[in-house]
């Protein structure tokens, strides 16, 4: 399972988050993904592992190709943790008026 920090710095960067729009209409290979970039292969590879260690995409290889996959999962788990810090009226938060 990933851990909300590694979401976060995924999260961090510009480029995955274009990356991540560009998923949420289906899987695309690598080659496609890397081509709507002005980058160089290498960054969009290291990119693209980041977001597979944050558990943000699926990779699956079908013969040469390889697949990416939005991963929904990872963000509900990250919103439910970001629901857990807020306590409304709590002891230790400030409401804003």
């Amino acid at each position: 399972m990933a851990t909300p920090d590694a979401v976060f710095k995924a999260l961090a960067d510009p480029t995955r988050r274009e990356i991540l729009r560009l998923l949420r209409s289906g899987p695309r290979s690598s080659g496609d993904i890397a081509a709507q970039f002005d980058s160089a292969w290498p960054t969009i590879s290291r990119h693209l592992a980041v977001l597979r260690d944050a558990e943000l995409v699926t990779a699956e290889r079908n013969g040469s190709t390889i697949l990416y996959e939005l991963d929904t999962t990872v963000f509900q788990e990250t919103v439910e943790h970001f629901l857990n810090w807020l306590n409304p009226g709590g002891s230790h938060g400030k409401r804003r008026s």
